[in-house]
């Protein structure tokens, strides 16, 4: 993010300004107060785990789409373990059917070096240390300057050139905002709403795995755990005053559509899920979404960047735009009259006049 200088260091304060407020404006750095407001999203990020850290020592993960996310001046992702080397997990994890993420906490400095300044907690992998995991993670965010929210009652907040952004997070346990209690989900939305300029709202939400890149109209099961019916939750979060909703949890894309004027994203799949984590096949595809929303919150704009994963590498740029392109299809077959993106992975513009 870029930010403007005081004009107490220069001598001629009003010409030196001047120039510098053309600059932004022709450099694409972020736009002054009163102008649109530029968004990021990515979907599951996990930089490694004790057993299971990236060679280098993840420094460079980041390096392909960094410039992308440090244009925006909110960069979000859901941190799917914990950032800490305390706690201990409960979990049998011998057999490999059952996961626990602990990254060390000096990964978190990667996160906000990349821009990052946005974060959901609120998964099923928060625990996996216990409290004292959980309490290390949030300290980790803290200290590295990116808001988050997820534990029920904390809700995040940015100021961006004077707008006042919030964020709630929601999954379906009860160690975060509840998804499944909608009538509740949508009163914590109307009081951010009353005090806030831009809400945007995260779902950890779906069933997971190759096969769920579907978004279905009725509630998901996973392992005969219930994960929501995040069609119906999307749209009452939109209804209750919500700008953004973003997804993530099936670990695979979803699609994409506008809902008056306002964009949700099922599912960004995985961004950064270093090792541990299944990255072929469309679960290795990595949108980054980027959005422009106007001041009162109307979708303006967006777009997503493909990017790919290779196991246990750093991203790579996809030329050949595999996760637009099959954002773009689900969105065809599942909201074919909302459908937000076409296939060169730019917003459908039309939809920005569906009521």
């Amino acid at each position: 993010m870029v930010l403007l200088r005081s004009a107490s260091h220069y001598k001629t304060a009003g010409l030196i300004a001047l120039i510098a407020g053309l600059f932004l404006l022709c450099d694409g750095s972020p736009s002054r107060a009163g102008d649109s407001i530029r968004i990021a999203a990515v979907g599951d990020v996990m930089l490694g785990t004790e057993d299971r850290l990236p060679e280098g020592g993840g420094a460079n993960l980041f390096d392909s789409c960094r410039k992308l996310i440090k244009q925006s001046d909110v960069a979000f992702f859901n941190y799917e373990g914990t950032l800490s080397n305390v706690g201990r997990s409960k979990k049998e994890t011998a057999s490999g059917k059952n996961y626990a993420f602990r990254t060390p906490p000096g990964y978190g400095l990667f996160l906000a070096e990349a821009g990052f300044n946005l974060a959901s907690i609120a998964n099923n992998h928060i625990n996996d240390f216990g409290p004292e995991g959980k309490q290390m993670t949030i300290e980790t965010l803290r200290r590295n300057g990116i808001a988050f929210s997820g534990p029920p009652g904390m809700t995040a907040s940015l100021n961006v050139r004077g707008l006042r952004v919030a964020m709630a997070a929601f999954a379906p346990y009860l160690h975060s905002h509840y998804l499944l209690d909608i009538p509740k989900a949508e009163r914590i939305v109307a009081r951010l709403v009353r005090n806030n300029d831009i809400v945007i709202v995260s779902m950890h939400a779906g069933k997971e795995g190759e096969d769920a890149v579907r978004t279905p109209r009725e509630m998901e099961l996973f392992h005969g755990e219930e994960r929501g019916e995040v069609v119906r939750f999307a749209h009452a979060m939109i209804d209750a005053g919500a700008d953004l909703v973003l997804g993530h949890g099936p670990h695979v894309p979803r699609a994409m559509e506008v809902y008056k004027r306002r964009l949700i994203a099922y599912s960004l799949g995985n961004f950064c899920t270093m090792m541990r984590f299944n990255v072929s096949g469309k679960a290795g595809f990595a949108p980054l979404l980027l959005v422009e929303l106007a001041p009162d919150g109307r979708l303006i704009d967006g777009r997503v960047v493909s990017f790919v994963q290779v196991y246990g590498r750093p991203l790579k740029r996809d030329p050949s735009n595999q996760a637009a392109k099959l954002i773009h299809e689900l969105g065809q077959l599942d909201f074919p009259s909302s459908n937000a993106l076409n296939a060169q992975g730019n917003l459908i513009k039309i939809n920005n006049d569906l009521p």
